[in-house]
């Protein structure tokens, strides 16, 4: 039989712990449990693994990727801010449906790393990912149309990263769809009106140095 190599052991493991953290929780992820998923001996977690909680950091990473990618795939932007936004709102929604069971966990693991000592650090990763993936997009819909946000991108961002957690935690709780949709464009009519004219400024002014300091 071909002996496995610690890349693929590695692989294997990580694959094998995204199974058991979908079907049964994050709390459910013992190493135990995971070897056993992979039908893998113990030891061979330890020879390719520091911790638990390294490969915890590489399920969440990979995950965070694949699920940033996927939601940004066929964005469409055009001159209008609220078409641009529901378009992407509507498209990263099909995106969320289809993966609750991967959404639940990326919450889940967000909370575990909160109170994982040394852990800490993943949960605020996985937020810069998500803050810094919103304001691309923003920036990207303000550049097509022609404004700016108020009172910033940074604090535009906030305010919309915060109504899909509170939509996505809401929804994964009671599935009901349709009122979720209805939500993004209720929400999409009011978040909007942060976008105002942009106004231009000469280089090096007072001016143009506090419209840096707010981006």
């Amino acid at each position: 039989m071909a002996r496995i190599t610690a890349a693929d052991r590695r692989q294997q493991l990580i694959d094998a712990a995204f199974r058991v953290m979908t079907r049964d929780g994050v709390a459910a992820a013992s190493t135990r449990a995971i070897a056993a998923e992979a039908s893998a001996p113990l030891a061979s977690f330890h020879y390719v693994f520091s911790s638990k909680e390294e490969l915890l950091r590489e399920v969440t990473e990979s995950l965070v990727e694949k699920m940033l990618g996927a939601a940004m795939d066929g964005l469409e932007l055009t001159g209008d801010v609220s078409s641009s936004l529901r378009h992407g709102l509507h498209n990263l929604w099909e995106v969320t449906e289809g993966t609750a069971a991967e959404q639940q966990m990326l919450f889940e693991l967000a909370q575990h790393s909160l109170r994982t000592p040394g852990l800490e650090d993943l949960a605020r990763w996985q937020y810069e990912r998500y803050f810094g993936a919103t304001a691309q997009y923003l920036e990207a819909i303000a550049d097509a149309a022609g404004v700016q946000w108020a009172p910033s991108v940074k604090v535009a961002r906030r305010v919309l990263m915060s109504f899909l957690d509170g939509l996505l935690f809401g929804w994964l709780v009671d599935r009901n769809s349709k009122e979720a949709r209805e939500a993004i464009d209720a929400f999409v009519e009011s978040f909007a009106t942060l976008a105002v004219p942009r106004t231009i400024v000469a280089p090096g002014s007072a001016s143009a140095d506090q419209a840096r300091r707010a981006a």
